[in-house]
């Protein structure tokens, strides 16, 4: 072995694996914090639902470039330096939105962010698990889960709270983002180190993620699936507060965030509720549970109803709740021992291709058929997606033989 880790139960405290649950979530909502703000920039800067896409999806392709190149670096460097890392990015992006003057410092801003969060995405979680004493350990993963999905979404819904009922919309969210990052650092500080090498420290050399040939039958319906939830979660954090504000007639900042959030609450309540539905039925039902919550909101869009884009937020987010933590699930258990960190951030991969690619053909196609169009043909080809891998998985489900038999 190459690294020794800590057994949590040395550490009967709760509060380091409580500090580092804070401090995944404090990264997290740096990520969504503009969700409800970009009408704001819109008009203070002037450029298109296409233009709000791309500055997203940058966001996504930070992502995306630290998995494929540091998906393992906390193995080797140990977990304090690397959250340390994530939060100077989150600090840093923080910073060019305070001062942004145009698009230039916009873009990196959510590249610092994707950043920040490409780094905290397998940190994080492997650090709440190895903090949780004893008896937490049953629950760590979930709480690492819900530390990053509730930090999701809390950031649309305290960006649109401040910018709709306190000073500097465009300035305070990011003021209080630093207060809470710095908090924050200073808990990550004197957070318990829990990589120990019983020899030399290893070489750090990147690695590129893959997946074993063995787990690809397993691998590629899961990613899928996690592709059209990541899709669905894309929408909400893009360009959900403009359909709410030109479709539906909802210009409220706080009732955007709030309807963001509920999206990423619902996603948490959907993994708690997995239980012990074995992954290969549980993947399926989250599928027809999102392709649900899609024809809600679709239906929002046609029906012009805020109750029904809200009753699809809820749903879809608990459709994708259920079948992230069933996929990932089913990839961790069936990749190898020695190959599970990469296939692990293979599955992050396409995940957040889904959550950058869909919603920037949303913004290129609401320039030729309007955002409310857009958003229906969104709706429909995630449907058929999610539809088609759950119909895919329930044929793939073994049948119990009928007693008797």
């Amino acid at each position: 072995m190459t690294n020794d880790q800590r057994d949590p139960a040395d550490r009967p405290r709760s509060w380091p694996y409580a500090a580092a649950a804070y401090v995944f979530a404090v990264v997290m909502v740096g990520t969504t914090l503009p969700t409800p703000l970009y009408g704001l920039y819109q008009e203070e800067i002037g450029f298109s639902s296409l233009m709000v896409t791309v500055i997203f999806a940058v966001y996504a392709a930070g992502v995306i470039a630290v998995l494929m190149v540091a998906g393992g670096v906390s193995d080797v460097l140990g977990r304090r330096p690397v959250l340390l890392a994530g939060l100077g990015c989150a600090a840093a992006s923080a910073l060019c939105f305070l001062f942004e003057g145009g698009l230039p410092l916009l873009f990196a801003g959510r590249v610092l962010s994707g950043f920040s969060a490409g780094l905290f995405t397998g940190t994080a979680t492997v650090a709440v698990m190895e903090l949780a004493p004893r008896h937490r350990r049953g629950r760590a993963s979930f709480a690492a889960t819900a530390a990053n999905m509730l930090g999701l979404g809390c950031g649309p819904l305290l960006a649109g709270l401040l910018a709709q009922y306190a000073p500097w919309p465009l300035r305070l969210p990011y003021l209080v983002h630093l207060g809470l990052a710095a908090v924050a650092t200073c808990l990550t500080l004197v957070l318990p180190e829990t990589v120990r090498h019983a020899g030399p420290r290893p070489a750090l050399r990147p690695r590129r993620p893959s997946v074993p040939a063995g787990t690809r039958s397993v691998f590629i319906p899961a990613a899928l699936a996690a592709f059209a939830g990541f899709a669905m979660f894309g929408l909400f954090t893009s360009v959900a507060p403009s359909f709410m504000a030109q479709t539906l007639g909802v210009h409220n900042l706080a009732v955007s965030g709030l309807v963001v959030f509920l999206t990423f609450a619902a996603s948490t309540v959907g993994q708690a509720s997995l239980g012990g539905v074995p992954a290969e039925r549980a993947l399926p039902l989250g599928c027809f549970v999102l392709v649900a919550g899609l024809a809600a909101i679709g239906g929002s869009l046609l029906a012009t109803s805020l109750a029904l884009l809200v009753a699809g937020a809820v749903v879809a987010g608990v459709g994708q709740g259920l079948l992230f933590r069933a996929g990932l699930s089913a990839v961790s258990a069936r990749a190898p021992a020695d190959r599970r960190g990469e296939t692990t951030s293979a599955f992050f991969v396409v995940a957040y291709l889904g959550i950058s690619l869909p919603v920037v053909g949303v913004g290129a196609l609401s320039l030729a058929l309007g955002l409310r169009d857009a958003g229906l043909v969104f709706s429909a080809c995630a449907m058929v997606l999610a539809g088609s891998i759950g119909i895919w998985l329930l044929r793939a489900v073994p049948r119990r033989p009928r007693p008797g038999a």
